[in-house]
């Protein structure tokens, strides 16, 4: 199964992710905030990485950006996992380099379906 690095602020939702991937074979790594999160992916270099948005210091957008524009971590692909659903968001995240955005609370089935598609 995948190596899946949750970037996210919010202890109850790492939480509640952790949960879901664990329960499904997944081995997880979690950062705090989008500044850690890009640090952990370059040392860790996970499959997959679920990202928040609304964090302090860097926020999801740029270290989505950053991530998607280093060659050590440019494979990776970056879920975007998140409260904000608006178009604009939606659109914003995807050109930061996202490879899917999905909203919370985020449906069990759903995640785990988008983590197979995007390392596929």
């Amino acid at each position: 199964m995948a190596r899946v690095l949750i970037v996210d602020d919010s202890p109850t939702e790492t939480h509640k992710l952790t949960t879901i991937l664990e329960k499904n074979g997944h081995a997880v790594l979690t950062a705090t905030n989008g500044e850690n999160g890009v640090d952990v992916a370059r040392e860790e270099r996970p499959d997959v990485i679920l990202m928040d948005i609304v964090m302090p210091g860097l926020n999801g957008f740029q270290a989505t950006r950053q991530l998607s524009k280093n060659d050590q971590t440019s494979g990776i692909p970056v879920v975007i996992v998140t409260t904000k659903d608006q178009d604009t968001d939606r659109v914003w995240g995807m050109r930061q380099g996202a490879r899917a955005y999905l909203t919370k609370p985020v449906d069990e089935s759903k995640l785990l379906v988008t983590i197979e598609e995007v390392l596929a």
